[in-house]
């Protein structure tokens, strides 16, 4: 029997619960790089209060008619130092009754282990990833939640947009200053997440046999900016270094050669242990998770390149740092041919339904949308919201999800991004994705009304329309 279409919407934890420091949670990396900000934008102390609104919010997710919710679990409120001998008893029951409360309005839990918010306490024991012991960390925290919720939890996603991560010093909590020493740490830290991943779906598939398990991917389609074979050129390597590395790893267990080239040739390679070849290869996912907002094109990156873009934006120089290391043989520029929202996100539905087709005939793995949504300063007016450029973003790539499945891609899931708004990492409250509208500013919480928004109304027509067949 086919199993059922999983029509949803998506937070996170540190984007939407707030409740920092309440009920025993300890700190987590997203908490300190968010409290950086906290003069300009909104930060983690309250978020959207989900900790405390979790209900209210649940019936609105009722309501809407979604069949599945994905959100992720902050490991810090399961065990507040990352690696304590106990877990934190009134944290976990925050998740016991989201989850039971879920499952009661027929909405599936998709768990995600780690979305960005590595413990603070590992990073000043051992810096954090940088160490092999955090993949024990990881591998105990995913197996204690597994056990914990074993009947309740099918469906789980392992580390959120690893390569994200993998290029953020700010992420990692890496304070070194030298680009070329930092660089070095970053690829250390992303074959231990590899590790960990890879460890936690062995561990799933042995404790959980009749679970689904994956890590989370951001793809972004690449277009070659001309027809110039070094355009194209570009464009693959792209798509190779910030996505099909990184698939080849989840899929095969064994890195490419290309990648492996780029790293010896500038002296980052990292460390491994006999064992990691075996670890890898028996972490195999089940499907393919995928975050999906835009495509952009590329062109051959000229050694000019970073230094022309921090002439025009110096405001850029710290995020340049955190991108030394990448694939220097590409650089992006805006597509002419797409429209784009107001932070240059490219809206582009056909790129969504390239993507999907390419995924699933590279891998041969069922692909779900983990992510997929549109970025826009919503304004309250009369107590609505009238977003029209979402609804209009949401039908378009709904439509080529459609596409994607007649050409043969076997998709199994769908998740808006987000079911409520939420607390972005890198623009704060102004940039809003959700259904639902939170009513607060940066600096003044009010009441954390919530407001549905016509998008939500959109949403809850197509779902009754087409319920959970594809």
């Amino acid at each position: 029997m086919k199993q059922t279409f999983l029509w949803g919407a998506a937070t996170s934890a540190f984007q939407v619960e707030g409740a920092y420091a309440e009920d025993g949670r300890g700190l987590a990396i997203t908490d300190i790089r968010s409290f950086k900000k906290s003069e300009q934008q909104a930060d983690t102390r309250i978020a959207m209060d989900h900790y405390h609104k979790y209900q209210e919010d649940v019936a609105l997710m009722k309501e809407l008619g979604i069949n599945a919710y994905r959100f992720s679990v902050s490991w810090t409120r399961i065990f507040p130092n990352g690696d304590d001998a106990l877990p934190n008893q009134e944290g976990l029951a925050f998740y016991d009754n989201l989850v039971d409360l879920l499952i009661e309005n027929g909405i599936e839990p998709v768990v995600t282990l780690h979305h960005y918010d590595f413990p603070m306490a590992l990073i000043e024991k051992y810096q954090g990833w940088l160490s092999r012991a955090s993949v024990h960390a990881f591998e105990r925290y995913a197996r204690f939640m597994f056990s914990h919720f074993a009947g309740r939890v099918k469906y789980w996603l392992t580390l959120n947009e690893q390569h994200v991560v993998s290029i953020s010093n700010s992420l990692l909590g890496i304070e070194a200053t030298d680009p070329e020493n930092a660089a070095k740490q970053r690829y250390q830290m992303n074959h231990h997440m590899f590790l960990a991943n890879a460890r936690a779906i062995a561990a799933c598939h042995e404790l959980l046999p009749e679970a689904k398990i994956a890590p989370v991917l951001s793809y972004v389609t690449a277009y070659p900016a001309t027809p110039a074979p070094k355009d194209v050129y570009a464009a693959m390597q792209a798509e190779d270094f910030m996505s099909f590395y990184m698939m080849d790893v989840y899929c095969y267990g064994t890195y490419p050669a290309y990648y492996i080239n780029f790293l010896k040739e500038r002296g980052w390679m990292f460390e491994t242990a006999a064992e990691d070849e075996e670890i890898l290869k028996a972490g195999k996912p089940d499907f393919m998770a995928v975050n999906w907002y835009c495509s952009r094109a590329a062109q051959e990156r000229k050694p000019e390149y970073l230094t022309e873009i921090l002439k025009e934006h110096p405001e850029l120089k710290e995020l340049a740092k955190e991108y030394y290391g990448m694939a220097d043989s590409f650089s992006f520029v805006q597509n002419a041919l797409l429209e784009r929202n107001e932070w240059g996100w490219e809206i582009d539905p056909l790129g969504f339904r390239m993507a999907l087709r390419k995924i699933y005939d590279r891998y041969h793995l069922p692909v779900m949308v983990t992510e997929n949504g549109f970025g826009f300063r919503d304004q309250l007016t009369e107590n609505k919201i009238h977003d029209c450029e979402r609804i209009d973003y949401l039908a378009r790539h709904i439509e080529n999800l459609q596409g994607a499945i007649a050409d043969g891609a076997d998709i199994i899931g769908y998740f808006v991004w987000s079911m409520i708004d939420v607390l972005s990492s890198s623009e704060g409250i102004n940039k809003r994705y959700g259904l639902v509208y939170v009513d607060r500013t940066e600096h003044d919480p009010k009441q954390l009304r919530r407001i549905k928004k016509d998008s939500f109304y959109w949403y809850q027509r197509y779902l009754k329309n087409h319920k959970y067949s594809e």
